[in-house]
C-alpha cells in the first residue's frame, strides 16, 4: 500500500514553466498534484544566478508582452515585465539606427520609418521603408490560421521571397529573427518565424523584473505548499506510478512528463529528440553604462560573435547593485574557443557600443549546448501531448521553442489529461501588469 504522502492524482516530472503551468491548470480543476524536480530549485532553463549583487540569466530568453499565455496562466498576475525601450537599436556601418517600439500595425510602420530616417540609410530609402512597413503591418494583423496556411520553408528562404530588398532583410529582419529564435542561420520553419515576427510587431520585447527565474518562481510560489518537491530525481515512470532514486515510489492516476526533450526521451523511449540551438551568454560589469537607454542592440553587420547585447541594468535596475552597470551579451551557435571567447566578445562590444571595454569585469559565462529546441521545416506546432490515457508529455519541444510555447504546452497537456479524467475546467484570463 502506498502512503498518502506519496500519492496524488497527477505526478508532474519537471518544474520548468511548462510543468508549473500544467500544475496550475490541474489544481484549479480540483485535481491533486505533486511536482518532482531533480534540481535544487524550480525553473529549468529559466534560471538566474546571483553574484555580488548582480542577477545573471543563464539563457536570457526574450519575452513579448503580446504572449497570450502570460495573461492566461494563473499565478502570473503579480509578474512585472521590464520592456526594452525603444524596442531595438540596429548597429550598422558604425551607427545605431533606432527601430522604435512596435505593439501594433501602426507601431510596426513607425519602426520601419525610423529605420529609414537617417541620411544614407543602409536599410534603404523611402520605397524600402514603405515595403518594410507594409510587411510588418500585414503580419501584425494576420489571423493565425492564415499565417499558418503560408507555404512552409526555411525562414531565411521565406524572407527572400517576401518582396523586400536584401539590405532590409540582412540589415533588420535577419538579426531580429536570429535574436528571437536563437537561430543565427535562420534554418527555423518560416511559420514559426512568422509567429515570432508577429509577436514582435504586436507587442514589446521585455524581460521579467528580477531575472528570468522570477517567472517560474512566481508560478511555484502560487501553488499550494508542498506541491513542488525539489532534489527528487526520477528513475522510471508508468501510468500509475513514478519511481525515484532516493525518495521511493509515488503512486498516481496519471503522469505528466514536463522535462526537456532529452530527459523525457530517457524516461519514455520512443519520444523524438530534436536538434538544439546552443546559446552562450556573457555578463560583464561596467563602471558606467555604455548605452544610457534600455534598448536591445542588434548587430546587422555580423562582424563578430555577439548577436545581440543590452545594458540590462538600464532595462531592469534590480539586476545590478547601485552604481554599477550590467552588460549581457548573447553569442548564438558555436562560440569561439574558451580562451578566446571573452577577448573576442570584448572587441566586438567595443565596436557595437563605441567605447572601451578593458575595465569591464567578466562576471560569468553561461554556455548551454541544448538551450533551444530547433524547429526546422516541417515543424508540427502542436505535437501530441497525450501518449496514452494516463501518460502525457509537455514542454517547448511540443509547441514552439519559446516561453509562450512552453506555457501553452502545459495548458494543452492539462486539458488533455482532464478530458481523460472526465473533467471540463473553465479558465479565465489573468491580467499582467508591465513595469514602468
Amino acid at each position: 500500500m502506498l502512503s498518502s504522502a506519496h500519492h496524488a492524482d497527477v505526478v508532474i516530472v519537471g518544474a520548468g514553466v511548462a510543468g508549473l503551468s500544467a500544475a496550475h491548470q490541474l489544481i484549479n480543476a480540483g485535481v491533486t498534484v505533486t511536482v518532482l524536480e531533480a534540481a535544487a530549485c524550480p525553473g529549468g532553463r529559466m534560471a538566474t544566478e546571483r553574484i555580488d549583487g548582480f542577477r545573471l540569466d543563464r539563457i536570457g530568453q526574450l519575452l513579448s508582452t503580446s504572449y497570450p499565455e502570460l495573461r492566461r496562466t494563473p499565478g502570473l498576475d503579480g509578474l512585472a515585465l521590464r520592456p526594452f525601450s525603444p524596442g531595438v537599436l540596429v548597429h550598422s556601418e558604425g551607427r545605431h539606427l533606432r527601430a522604435g517600439e512596435a505593439g501594433s500595425a501602426r507601431g510596426a510602420l513607425t519602426a520601419a520609418r525610423a529605420l529609414a530616417s537617417a541620411p544614407r540609410p543602409p536599410l534603404g530609402g523611402a520605397l524600402d521603408q514603405a515595403r518594410l512597413g507594409a510587411a510588418l503591418g500585414r503580419i501584425a494583423s494576420m489571423p493565425t490560421e492564415r499565417l499558418l496556411a503560408r507555404p512552409e520553408r526555411r525562414a531565411l528562404e521565406a524572407l527572400a521571397g517576401r518582396g523586400l530588398p536584401q539590405r532590409t532583410v540582412n540589415g533588420f529582419l535577419r538579426p531580429l529573427l536570429s535574436a528571437l529564435l536563437c537561430d543565427p542561420e535562420l534554418t527555423t520553419s518560416s511559420r514559426c518565424a512568422d509567429l515570432a515576427l508577429r509577436g514582435f510587431a504586436r507587442g514589446r520585447l521585455c524581460v521579467p523584473e528580477g531575472g528570468a527565474a522570477a517567472l517560474p518562481e512566481r508560478l511555484a510560489a502560487a501553488l499550494p505548499p508542498g506541491t513542488v518537491r525539489t532534489g527528487v530525481r526520477v528513475r522510471s515512470v508508468s501510468i500509475s506510478s513514478v519511481v525515484t532514486e532516493d525518495h521511493g515510489e509515488f503512486g498516481c492516476r496519471s503522469v505528466l512528463l514536463a522535462t526537456g526533450a532529452r530527459a523525457a526521451a530517457g524516461l519514455l523511449p520512443g519520444l523524438r529528440v530534436p536538434g538544439f540551438h546552443p546559446v552562450t551568454v556573457l555578463h560583464h560589469a561596467a563602471p558606467v553604462p555604455p548605452l544610457a537607454e534600455p534598448a536591445l542592440l542588434l548587430d546587422a553587420d555580423r562582424r563578430g560573435p555577439v548577436a545581440h547585447t543590452a545594458v540590462m541594468s538600464e532595462v531592469d535596475p534590480t539586476r545590478a547593485p547601485h552604481g554599477r552597470a550590467l552588460v549581457s551579451s548573447t553569442v548564438l551557435g558555436t562560440p569561439p574557443p574558451a580562451g578566446d571567447l571573452d577577448p573576442t566578445v570584448r572587441a566586438h562590444l567595443t565596436a557595437l557600443y563605441g567605447t572601451g571595454t578593458d575595465d569591464w569585469e567578466l562576471l560569468a559565462v553561461h554556455h548551454t549546448p541544448e538551450a533551444v529546441p530547433a524547429m526546422p521545416p516541417a515543424h508540427d506546432l502542436r505535437r501530441p501531448v497525450r501518449v496514452l490515457a494516463g501518460l502525457y508529455v509537455c514542454g517547448d519541444h511540443r509547441d514552439t521553442s519559446t516561453v509562450q510555447g512552453a506555457l501553452f504546452s502545459g495548458r494543452r497537456a492539462a486539458q488533455s489529461l482532464l478530458a481523460d479524467l472526465g473533467i471540463r475546467p473553465e479558465y479565465g484570463p489573468v491580467p499582467l501588469p508591465a513595469a514602468a
